[in-house]
């Protein structure tokens, strides 16, 4: 059984390109935007009150989206009667981040964003349930489309914020995250704890470097409003 579920899930790992689970804040720039943060990103007041306060917030949500997907890893694999209440937290999560970043680009580039992020964690659910059942062609499927979700992600906040956040850096940042997420994944079907908690550690860490990543491009792109 142990076996298997890591045959499954290795079939996924092996079809996957650089692309984004987990997470992450997808904002709609403007070209405005863009130029002000080329003029003005250097002199951003980074260490202002509302700077750290912004840059704190984001770590929160981003917190809240790993811890909140392990939990459903968690419950989901182990058949738990909470499975679906930790669901709907880590779907409420993905609302939260596109609620917080409405001040700044509107209430489109929120509701996209949310749209993605659901659309992410869907998917990733998928392809968890295909992996526990064996289903290989159902495990490649979603994670195809899972693909296609994250580029869309990283594309959408490169767009955003060119100036600060490159098409590479993000799409890295995402199959980083992804990659991290599949292998806790595979750790708690092979019932391999040791792995499961170096996994997550892993995860903890680069979560906080995107999140800080994001913060500060914002913080550069809008230096007026810190």
């Amino acid at each position: 059984m142990r076996v298997e579920a890591r045959s499954v899930v290795n079939g996924a790992i092996s079809v996957f390109v650089a692309t984004a689970l987990a997470a992450t804040i997808a904002i709609v720039g403007q070209t405005g935007g863009a130029v002000e943060a080329r003029a003005a990103g250097a002199h951003a007041p980074t260490r202002s009150r509302a700077a750290v306060a912004f840059r704190n917030d984001m770590r929160k949500l981003w917190e809240d989206h790993i811890t909140w997907t392990r939990v459903f890893i968690i419950s989901d694999v182990a058949g738990l009667p909470d499975r679906d209440t930790a669901a709907g937290r880590l779907l409420a999560n993905q609302d939260d981040i596109g609620d917080a970043i409405r001040p700044f680009y509107g209430d489109a580039a929120g509701d996209q964003l949310t749209s993605l992020l659901r659309d992410h964690i869907l998917i990733a659910a998928e392809i968890l349930d295909a992996a526990k059942q064996g289903d290989q062609a159902g495990v490649a499927d979603a994670n195809a489309r899972w693909h296609a979700n994250g580029q869309e992600i990283a594309d959408f906040l490169h767009s955003a914020n060119p100036s600060q956040w490159s098409r590479k850096m993000l799409r890295s940042m995402m199959n980083e995250h992804l990659d991290w997420t599949l292998n806790e994944a595979v750790a708690r079907l092979n019932q391999d704890w040791d792995a499961d908690v170096a996994a997550y550690d892993h995860i903890h860490q680069d979560i906080l470097h995107m999140a800080d990543t994001l913060s500060l491009g914002v913080i550069r792109q809008f230096p007026a409003r810190f």
